[in-house]
């Protein structure tokens, strides 16, 4: 644990976040400015600041996780597909390695790699769709 990383206190749950997933290797919350609600960062709760960092064993449970939070997203908001990007060092708000998951909608008026950012409406709102995904995780997990 870095004791200066966001990520790493959310992790040691010194900083409280909406959490949909999480595993012995990894660990997904909604993100606090969504691009869309539903907007989820997994991040490894081992410290690794880039995917370069990450070691080869990690991989497959970090895109192995991915896929599914993918899916559940999909399932749980009835999104027509998902964006899924990783920033290293440039455009890294956090230096600790965390995959965006994105909710995607035809004409949701995304474009190229500009990511306009919102709160979500309400903390309710954003209690239903940590509930919903959550739910498509369990029933993706049957």
């Amino acid at each position: 644990m870095i004791e200066t990383c966001i990520f790493c206190r959310v992790i040691a749950d010194e900083i409280p976040a909406p959490i949909v997933f999480e595993d012995e290797r990894t660990i997904a919350f909604l993100d606090h400015r969504p691009v869309f609600p539903g907007h989820c960062l997994l991040v490894p709760r081992e410290h690794f600041e880039t995917l370069t960092d990450l070691p080869v064993k990690l991989i497959d449970p970090v895109f192995r996780n991915t896929q599914l939070l993918a899916r559940a997203i999909e399932l749980a908001l009835e999104a027509e597909g998902t964006f899924v990007a990783i920033n290293n060092r440039v455009s890294q708000s956090v230096p600790h390695l965390h995959v965006h998951i994105v909710p995607r909608r035809r004409k949701d008026g995304l474009r190229g790699f500009f990511w306009p950012r919102r709160k979500y409406e309400s903390d309710d709102q954003m209690q239903l769709i940590q509930k919903a995904i959550k739910t498509a995780i369990t029933n993706l997990q049957k």
